[in-house]
């Protein structure tokens, strides 16, 4: 079976400090639209680490190699070309066992990452605070801890680069025991910054706490500008928002604390969900969750079922939710014919907002952040949301702010 290869253009604004090839694997011709749709994620998680993608290699096989994670003849292919265009890494769409890593390195004679790694890095280049550097630290750890035969030879990830950040530049673990002393200490630590972070919350007076979460990259952070009037980095590029902001938000005279969170994403290391649980933590003790979608994504249904599913494992997705189908004007740039009329127009917009809503049997609403579209309707469904819940949960204090009348 021949492996086809998929040349990337280079992106000559990044500040290139490797090339890297991308490797992906399909179990039956049935699941290669969805591979190709994981490897162009894995593109974008690649420039959003800094790194050059240069070329995709993928192949049909009815389960991945034991020992190379692809045949050994395409093995032998992909060394051939990373030899001929100095490349400087490989990435792996799935999580490669700690063996397949020695195996595969030892036959390419350069670095090996996997898809895990990969989120891992992006995450070490965007944690800012104590808690989200610590969680990564753990994160990156426990992950490394099988790997560490080999891994720590020779000091050889104090060089730095991708997949190299982190712990490793710090302090080479280069003992099995120190490094379970190092997961313990880290888990302490989290354990003190959460009761911290418990403190604070019960700070916060009887307010409705509203969640935003979403798959990364949908616009999270720029909704959580635009109704808070903050100033949070929002970026086109996957986890750009990494530690949970929260601000105290008035509309219409109702207050209630709106927290941004860090976005969900296909295939996310398990270590990562274990150690970021104390920044979760807004979405599980939030009381509305705000669940936004980019409907220009040709996937985007994948990603609410990834949400969905990452929701359910948080035990988070009985709460009452507003689903926000956001990037409405792509899809008025994608998806419509320029030559068709105004009203033609609206007639399929209003078809594809009525599937939605029937399909959804949940409130939802579309909107546009960057181009300001639909917000005030947003806004209103928001602030009836919370208005009920103050009425359910506070009633002397709804009344004596706002009166009953407010909530009829």
């Amino acid at each position: 079976m021949t492996i086809d290869r998929v040349e990337f253009e280079v992106d000559n604004t990044l500040r290139i400090k490797e090339r890297v090839v991308l490797v992906g694997v399909a179990q039956s011709k049935a699941d290669m639209p969805k591979l190709l749709e994981y490897l162009d994620e894995l593109k974008f998680l690649s420039t959003t680490a800094n790194v050059n993608p240069i070329e995709v290699f993928y192949q049909l096989l009815e389960k991945p190699d034991s020992r190379f994670y692809v045949g050994s003849g395409k093995l032998k292919e992909i060394k051939e070309f990373c030899k001929l265009n100095s490349i400087d890494a490989v990435i792996f769409d799935d999580e490669i066992s700690p063996s397949q890593q020695n195996n595969i390195e030892k036959e390419l004679q350069i670095k090996v990452l996997d898809r895990s790694m990969l989120i891992l890095d992006i995450f070490a280049q965007n944690a800012k605070t104590q808690q989200a550097k610590t969680q990564v630290e753990l994160a990156q750890t426990q992950y490394l801890l099988p790997r560490l035969k080999g891994m720590w030879q020779h000091l050889d990830r104090i060089k730095g680069g991708i997949g190299m950040r982190g712990s490793g530049e710090k302090e080479i673990e280069t003992d099995r025991r120190i490094a379970q002393t190092r997961i313990s200490r880290l888990k302490e630590k989290l354990e003190d910054i959460a009761k911290q972070n418990i403190t604070q919350r019960k700070n916060r007076g009887e307010m409705i706490r509203v969640a935003l979460v979403g798959y990364t990259n949908v616009g999270k952070s720029t909704i959580m500008n635009l109704l808070s009037k903050a100033d949070i980095l929002a970026e086109d590029k996957l986890f750009a928002t990494l530690d949970t902001t929260v601000r105290k938000v008035v509309i219409d005279h109702v207050p209630f604390l709106l927290s941004d969170t860090v976005g969900f994403i296909r295939k996310l290391p398990h270590h990562l969900v274990e150690s970021f649980q104390s920044t979760l933590v807004e979405s599980l003790e939030s009381d509305i969750l705000i669940h936004v979608v980019d409907i220009s994504h040709p996937q985007f249904e994948d990603q609410i079922n990834v949400v969905n599913s990452t929701l359910r494992q948080l035990k988070v997705d009985d709460k009452p939710t507003i689903i926000v189908f956001n990037k409405m004007d792509m899809i008025y740039k994608l998806h419509l014919d320029e030559f068709l009329f105004d009203a033609e127009k609206q007639i399929i917009i209003e078809d594809f907002k009525k599937m939605w809503m029937s399909k959804t049997h949940e409130n939802c609403i579309f909107i546009s952040a960057t181009e300001m579209e639909n917000l005030q309707e947003f806004r209103l469904q928001l602030i009836a949301m919370i208005k009920k819940l103050y009425t359910e949960r506070y009633p002397y204090k709804a009344k004596f702010q706002w009166g009953y009348e407010s909530f009829n």
